[in-house]
Parts: structure tokens; C-alpha cells; sequence
């Protein structure tokens, strides 16, 4: 049986980069505050659906909003979750 030919591969050369480099801002750490804010967020929306969960047929104001409790319970908590991601 005959042998194939042997193909000659030529050397890779990557391409030549044509973006200019754009120099990243180096920022710090965050604050200490801002951890403290976006834990108290979280902590305060799970202790107000607790509270809506015990007591929130006792408590007037509670009562009167109703399923919008739960809205407010998981707004805060999201909202302290989405502060995590600027976290550094």
C-alpha cells in the first residue's frame, strides 16, 4: 500500500494585537462600613419576614400590608446581596 504524503504544517504566528492598552484603575478595598450596611440589609430583611412569620397578625401595621411583607422581607435581603458583588 502506498504511504501518503506528509503535509508541511506551517509555524503558528499569533496575530498581531491591534488594541491600544488601556491602563486599569487600581482601586482598594471597601470600606468597613459598606460591609456593615450590606450585612445589616440582609439581616434586617430576614428578621422582618421572622417577625411577619410570628407576629405580624399582632403587630397593626404589619397587618395591614399584608403579602407586601414578604416584597419587603426579600427587597432588603436582595438588596444587601447585590451590594456584595461591588465587595472588595
Amino acid at each position: 500500500m502506498p504511504k501518503s504524503k506528509v503535509r508541511k504544517k506551517d509555524v503558528y504566528t499569533p496575530p498581531v494585537d491591534k488594541r491600544t492598552p488601556v491602563k486599569v484603575k487600581s482601586t482598594g478595598p471597601s470600606h468597613p462600613a459598606y460591609v456593615a450596611v450590606f450585612l445589616g440589609l440582609m439581616l434586617l430583611g430576614l428578621l422582618w419576614l421572622v417577625v411577619n412569620y410570628l407576629a405580624g397578625d399582632r403587630i397593626p401595621f404589619m397587618a395591614d400590608l399584608g403579602a407586601w411583607n414578604f416584597a419587603i422581607g426579600f427587597a432588603l435581603m436582595i438588596t444587601g446581596l447585590m451590594m456584595t458583588m461591588r465587595w472588595r
